[in-house]
């Protein structure tokens, strides 16, 4: 009897056993299954589980787990796509957390400021060099609002302008998580256009008021002193008033001129031409004015060239300028030379005007294609120049894909060059 109790014992035991070593095996895949997010799926039948108690428990994490998936894939999805379309977006895109360490930047910000590494996992202050941005982001969100605010960047000794907004996005549902968005829309390039924009109607007023002025004063003495002033004192003033007028109506013209250029560049008239006949001609206009016994006006022609694309009136109007600024500021010059050759390098024929008159100081040489750039400005003003003539012959070649450059040293004379390309598209296609 007593062994048949102990063999019921043991037996009991052993049956304990086996079940809390199953049940610690469930409860260990269990585990694993909800810590890899995946499916449990066992080798016990439906019957041997709901024995265990184990079956509907299983059930359940098999659905939470297969939610919890399906969640993830749509997340991951819904992730991407607002990756996508941050990422196509011109405006530069941030993500950064509560400690500034970016979380996410689309490629215009990654154009922007990568500096050859990735962007994610950078602080923002080693990206981006701006107290204004610091100051704008230590604000309270209230007082932020939706306004877009111009900050400017420190990019490789450049100012860089942006119009900047940002936005805290709570992470995860915890109350002290957050991330913050910052969209950066480059501006640089309008505050460039503003300060040009600025300083060229300061000069434009500018330049309008020394004639208006002059023209102002003797029109009233001649108003009210008109019968005690003398016929020459009157004639001089009458000159004076004509000589400003016609200044004006200069200064009026190329600033037409200028602006019609820069709002219209689709108006020139490319067509095929003779760059030798086009300077031939404008030679011959000129030799009037030459001193015949102590100036001369030269042109050197490459054979290479034949006739290519170009819009005449407006090259005339070029070559035009650059002889009549050699008689207006180098009267005294010996030679003129005018040279066309063909550059094998760049497909372009370079045409230069060269005068061996008193030269340009090399600080000023730089700047002679801006507007209203004047080297001598009492000179440039009685001989009537705008100070636009330059500037207008820069849009002018760029708008046929040129370039222009000068070269001068006080004492040695002045080149002026300017690059046309070699279009002989319309020549080839008649021949075919």
């Amino acid at each position: 009897m007593t062994v048949f109790f102990a063999i019921l014992a043991g037996a009991a035991l052993w049956a304990l056993w086996a079940y809390i070593s199953k049940t610690r095996r469930m409860v260990r895949d269990l585990e694993d299954a909800v810590r890899s997010e995946r499916r449990l799926l066992l080798e016990e039948d439906s019957k041997r589980l709901q024995y265990l108690g184990f079956s509907e428990l299983v059930t359940q994490i098999n659905g939470m787990v297969d939610r919890y998936n399906e969640f993830a894939k749509e997340e991951t999805g819904y992730s991407n796509q607002i990756e996508a379309v941050l990422g196509s977006v011109q405006e530069a895109v941030l993500i950064f957390d509560s400690e500034r360490t970016i979380e996410f930047a689309n490629e215009s910000a990654q154009r922007l400021f990568q500096r050859g590494r990735m962007l994610k996992g950078a602080r923002l202050e080693s990206v981006m060099r701006s107290s204004s941005l610091l100051e704008f982001l230590l604000e309270p969100e209230s007082s932020r609002g939706s306004q877009l605010r111009q900050i400017s960047l420190d990019w490789r000794g450049e100012a860089l302008w942006f119009e900047a907004s940002c936005a805290n996005v709570q992470m995860g549902g915890e109350l002290n998580s957050y991330s913050t968005i910052l969209v950066l829309h480059d501006i640089t390039r309008l505050k460039s256009l503003e300060m040009v924009r600025r300083d060229f109607v300061a000069n434009v007023s500018h330049e309008l008021r020394t004639p208006l002025t002059i023209i102002k004063g003797f029109a009233e003495t001649l108003v009210e002193d008109n019968a005690a002033l003398p016929v020459e004192a009157r004639a001089r003033f009458l000159g004076k008033i004509l000589n400003n007028a016609e200044r004006l109506h200069v200064l009026v013209e190329d600033l037409l001129t200028l602006s019609r250029l820069e709002s219209k560049p689709d108006q020139m008239e490319h067509e095929q031409h003779s760059l030798r006949q086009l300077l031939v001609d404008t030679v011959e206009n000129y030799r009037s004015r030459l001193d015949s016994e102590n100036q001369t006006l030269e042109l050197e022609f490459d054979d290479q060239i034949g006739e290519f694309r170009f819009d005449r009136f407006r090259i005339n109007q070029v070559v035009d300028n650059l002889i009549e600024n050699a008689f207006r500021y180098a009267p005294d010059f010996t030679t003129l030379t005018l040279r066309a050759a063909y550059d094998e390098a760049s497909s372009m024929v370079e045409c230069c005007v060269r005068d061996d008159g008193p030269g340009i100081p090399e600080k000023d040489v730089p700047h002679i294609f801006e507007r209203f750039y004047r080297v001598d400005k009492g000179r440039s003003r009685e001989t009537g120049g705008t100070g636009l003539g330059l500037s207008i012959m820069k849009h002018i070649i760029q708008l046929h894909g040129g370039t222009v450059r000068a070269e001068s040293k006080q004492g040695e004379g002045t080149a002026i060059y300017f690059m046309l390309p070699y279009d002989r598209a319309t020549v080839s296609e008649a021949s075919a």
